[in-house]
Parts: C-alpha cells; sequence; structure tokens
C-alpha cells in the first residue's frame, strides 16, 4: 500500500524541527498533531501515509512525556492500568477504520478535522481553567464510577487517535479536568498513558500495512523525543500556570493559522 514519495534534506529537515516544536507543545498542552499532520501534508505526503507516519514519529514524543510524568509522580498507576488497555482497543478500531476509507475520501475529512480541533482548542482554555477560588475542579463522578470513566474516555479518545490523532491530548485533559476533576499538570499527565497507548496500537497496525515512511519518521521521532522531554520538564516544573499559558498562545497561533488557510483557500 505504500506509495513512493522521495523528501530531500531541506524538506526532512523542516519536519524535523516542526516534529521539535510540537514535542514542546505536546508534552504541556496537547495539539502537537496540528503542527506535524499539516507539515507533512504540505511536503506531498498522501493523508494515509501521512497518518501513518505521523505516528511513527509520535509514539517516541509520547513515551517520553509519559516517562517524565510518571517520575515526577503525576500518573496514577491505578488509573493507567484502566486506561492503557481502552486506549489502546480503542487507537486499534480507529485505525482500522482509517484504512478502510481511500485517499479521495480521506483528504477532505482530515482538512475537515484539522479545522474543527482548531476551534475546539480555541475554546479549551476557559473549560480547563480552576474555579474562581483557585481549587481544582470538582469531579463530575464519584470515585466510585471514576474507574469506568476513564476507561470510556479512554476508549472513545483513543478511537479518535487511531483514526486521526491532532488534538487527542489537549481532549484528554479537558475530560480529565472536567469529569474526574485533575488540575492542568496532572491532567496533562495522566493524558500520556492513553495517548502513548493510542500511539503505539495505531503504529502496529500502519506499520504492519507498509503506511509508515520511517526515513522522514525517524528524525522526526528524534526531534520529537527532544522536545517533548523539554516540554514535559517545563511543563512538570512551571505547573498549571505555565500549562495554561502555553495553551492559549498556541490556541492563539492556531486560529490564525486556520483563519489564513480558510481566506487564501
Amino acid at each position: 500500500m505504500q506509495q513512493a514519495v522521495h523528501l530531500g534534506p531541506g524538506a526532512l529537515a523542516l519536519l524535523a524541527l516542526a516534529a521539535f516544536v510540537a514535542g514542546v507543545v505536546d508534552a504541556v498542552a496537547g495539539g502537537g498533531g496540528l503542527v506535524t499532520m499539516p507539515a507533512l501534508l504540505a511536503a506531498g505526503l498522501p493523508p494515509h501515509l501521512a497518518l501513518g507516519t505521523n505516528k511513527g514519529q509520535s509514539v517516541f514524543g509520547a513515551g517520553a512525556s509519559l516517562l517524565r510524568f510518571s517520575r515526577a509522580g503525576l500518573v496514577d498507576p491505578d488509573r493507567a492500568r484502566v486506561a492503557f488497555p481502552a486506549g489502546f482497543v480503542g487507537s486499534l478500531g480507529g485505525a482500522g477504520l482509517v484504512l478502510l476509507l481511500s485517499p479521495a475520501v480521506l483528504r477532505p475529512i482530515v482538512l475537515a478535522l484539522l479545522v474543527a480541533v482548531a476551534v475546539f482548542m480555541a475554546f479549551r482554555p476557559r473549560l480547563a481553567t480552576p474555579s474562581a477560588s483557585g481549587a481544582p475542579r470538582r469531579a463530575l463522578v464519584s470515585a466510585a464510577r471514576a474507574p469506568v470513566a476513564t476507561a470510556l474516555i479512554a476508549l472513545v479518545i483513543g478511537a479518535y487517535d487511531g483514526f486521526f490523532g491532532p488534538g487527542t491530548g489537549t481532549f484528554l485533559i479537558v475530560a480529565f479536568v472536567l469529569v474526574l476533576g485533575d488540575g492542568l499538570t496532572r491532567a496533562s499527565g495522566e493524558a500520556k498513558v492513553v495517548n502513548f497507548a493510542s500511539n503505539l496500537a495505531a503504529l502496529s497496525i500502519f506499520a504492519s500495512r507498509g503506511v509508515i515512511l520511517w526515513y522522514v519518521a525517524l528524525p522526526m521521532a528524534a526531534a520529537q523525543f527532544a522536545g517533548s522531554s523539554l516540554g514535559a520538564h517545563l511543563a512538570v516544573r512551571r505547573g498549571d500556570i505555565f500549562v495554561r499559558r502555553v495553551v492559549l498562545l498556541v490556541v492563539l497561533a492556531l486560529v490564525v493559522k486556520v483563519g489564513r488557510d480558510l481566506v487564501v483557500s
């Protein structure tokens, strides 16, 4: 199924730079795929190859972020035992579905999802901020129902990640803040469990179907790993206020980019 696509050193260097920036952004606030996916499409990759190659590189960044947040004590092992398998299974289903679609059908879907996720992110900081008193939001579910809620969140958003991907980390952070009452920094850490599981599952599907360009994915993976390590370090050291500010900057940039793309097209 893999198509012949040849990128030069210059294009690979630009994609690696995009992956580094995406790694920093994704580790802090999610949304790194909104940097790498447009970059891969702009480089000339067809939708299936862009989606597959994006997973080939992003799994390394997700792993680096998970390791850093886990070492900082921001990952609950009990929740991870529920979230990881649910995210993995959901992603398998999403990745399997996307491979059933033809490139002609997939391209407009990908472009529409990119715009939709960017618009969603524009409203996300307001949803995810703490209450007026500064305390974390109250959870919408009881402690007894938290494992079921966690599994459903991981399954649904994991399926989305397998099918498309960009914005997955942001969706997870929002869900963990609103539904489970996490603070922003903890929600970022907990999101990495699902993100890593879903990336791993999608990677296995895409690799088995030959839709990953490894000569593109591996340089991006190295850059993504470095960026994610830096971003996770900054998020852990500087806390919720820093995370919120980065999200606001990312959203602002995305809104400007999407608005410009709509006007130009």
